[in-house]
């Protein structure tokens, strides 16, 4: 079972203060924890459907992914990676699940975690909202972060030092997936990334009740204004924020994403 929504409006995640930040808010207040820099988190609401998002500064903040401890063993869970990062003494400030896995939590299509690909790139169309082309790839390192599309990501071949494919594609150069219906009834918890600013920003939703591709795409073009953006996954969609109290559980995820800081 899902915990409940966090109630503030926002909370700001970063670093250089020696206690809590206070940050003022159209039409009341929310408290911005001291924890990691360049991590914006808050709650938003999108035609009647209430979201987080997570803005990311890959200029200042550690973003990477997770999937196979050092001992072959896949992470699973948000606070198993945590409870390793705390013994090297690190964080885990926030993390969402990053893209399709199998049975046995396997990505299903590239997968590349600090600089070595695990899993091939899938161009082929096929079953599933991840066979639904275009799909994509959030490639990511060295500052910067791009979505591309999957075929045009095997032409040209980007370097990524982390990289998780998924699909379908949300928004392919500011237009929405051709395949999402303004009048489909299919919702679930969706899960998602966009970037922007030329690739310094990375911004991850999770939508707080179920909605329909449309509807999401529209959040990250309509609302957020951004050109390129990738869906996760959906049903299982789950986010780790615990400096809001928000620790979402469930079974054992594939890929996930997050960043870290210091203790």
């Amino acid at each position: 079972m899902k915990p409940p929504r966090w109630r503030t409006l926002a909370a700001t995640l970063a670093l250089g203060l020696m206690g809590p930040a206070w940050l003022a808010l159209g039409g009341g207040s929310a408290v911005a924890e001291t924890l990691a820099p360049g991590v914006t988190c808050q709650d938003d609401t999108w035609k009647g459907a209430p979201y987080v998002r997570c803005d990311v500064d890959l200029t200042r903040a550690d973003l990477r992914l997770f999937h196979t401890r050092p001992d072959g063993r896949i992470w699973g869970q948000f606070p198993t990676i945590e409870a390793a990062l705390n013994r090297a003494g690190q964080r885990l400030i926030f993390a969402m699940n990053a893209g399709m896995y199998h049975q046995d939590r396997s990505p299903v299509g590239l997968y590349v975690e600090d600089g070595r690909e695990t899993a091939p790139l899938i161009t082929a169309d096929g079953p599933g909202n991840f066979g639904l082309l275009p799909n994509g790839v959030f490639c990511f390192g060295d500052g910067r972060a791009q979505v591309v599309e999957s075929r045009a990501f095997a032409a040209a071949r980007p370097d990524c030092r982390f990289a998780s494919q998924s699909g379908p594609m949300l928004v392919i150069a500011g237009a929405l997936h051709p395949r999402f219906l303004r009048a489909s009834t299919s919702r679930f918890t969706r899960n998602g990334v966009g970037v922007g600013d030329g690739g310094r920003r990375a911004v991850f939703v999770i939508a707080d009740e179920p909605v329909t591709f449309h509807e999401f795409g529209t959040y990250f073009r309509d609302r957020l204004g951004l050109r390129d953006a990738l869906y996760f996954d959906g049903n299982v969609s789950r986010l780790w924020l615990p400096a809001v109290g928000r620790r979402d559980f469930g079974f054992a995820l594939g890929p996930v994403v997050g960043v870290t800081a210091p203790r």
